[in-house]
């Protein structure tokens, strides 16, 4: 006997797949805790938002007045932290773009945009090295003395927008490999000491970055945007640029690396801000 043709609509039996349970099981794992914490950051974010009336009725008796607001976001934030730390792997890497993806990237500095008479002094120091000495490289001598690598991936803002890049500098992990830093290291203070305020007075902007995201492989101390030397507006002569991290990371016109063995001061981290910013 025959068997009767489905047609298009006609129901298909469900295809089978099959999984190595352990894989099964870590997926599980990484599923509830992002579900989990997801919600979470969702409630407490949400809950900011709420009148302190209907907030006492669902039994929240804190007064979120805003420094209450902010707390409870912050509280949010900080479960984003813990997630994407436990999460994070050097082996997952952010999606790569072509160049016909490409869109607009803004001038976000933080504070006024520099004078661009700072460039033609600017070196790159690098303290806490191995060797004990302190060492500064100008733009040419990091330019030729590292290969140079291109990727096209999206920075992702804190405000909420984000941009396709085409970046090319050199590895991260390659200037760790040439200047080791010392045996104890566990992080690098990135710092620019030529940022500005809003009213244009000088204020250093700084960051925490762990060793292990510096070394990932799409980690770039980024020389280039969009097949151009970068200009003074998208940090001028050299950036840097960690995609697993949200933009407040990815500080413009560097001027010091410090390896260090406790976690730095973190511009923003100082502020009530979390420190992370994994994506």
């Amino acid at each position: 006997m025959s068997k009767k043709p489905v047609g298009f609509f006609g129901e298909r039996p469900l295809p089978k797949f099959e999984v190595d349970p352990q894989v099964l099981r870590r997926r599980t794992r990484r599923d509830v805790l992002l579900f989990g914490a997801g919600a979470v950051a969702a409630l407490a974010g949400a809950g900011s938002l709420l009148p302190q009336d209907t907030l006492t009725r669902l039994g929240v008796r804190r007064n979120l007045n805003s420094p209450g607001k902010e707390w409870l976001l912050n509280r949010a934030l900080r479960i984003d932290d813990d997630v994407a730390e436990t999460l994070y792997s050097p082996r997952r890497t952010v999606p790569t773009y072509t160049k016909s993806q490409i869109t607009e990237l803004k001038n976000n500095y933080n504070g006024a945009t520099p004078d661009p008479g700072y460039i033609p002094g600017w070196h790159l120091t690098l303290q806490g090295l191995a060797s004990g000495v302190s060492v500064a490289l100008d733009i040419r001598s990091l330019m030729t003395g590292f290969s140079i690598l291109e990727q096209i991936t999206r920075l992702v803002c804190v405000e909420g927008w984000s941009a396709i890049a085409w970046w090319a500098g050199l590895r991260f992990d390659d200037l760790l490999r040439a200047y080791p830093p010392a045996s104890q290291a566990k992080w690098v203070r990135v710092e620019s000491s030529v940022n500005l305020d809003a009213s244009g007075n000088r204020d250093p902007y700084y960051v925490s970055i762990d060793l292990a995201t510096a070394r990932h492989l799409q980690t770039l101390l980024a020389a280039h945007l969009n097949g151009q030397p970068l200009t003074v507006e998208h940090g001028a002569p050299l950036r840097l640029l960690v995609p697993v991290k949200l933009g407040l990371k990815n500080v413009k016109a560097i001027t010091k690396l410090t390896y260090v063995a406790e976690e730095p001061k973190d511009y923003w981290a100082e502020r009530g801000y979390s420190h992370y910013d994994g994506i």
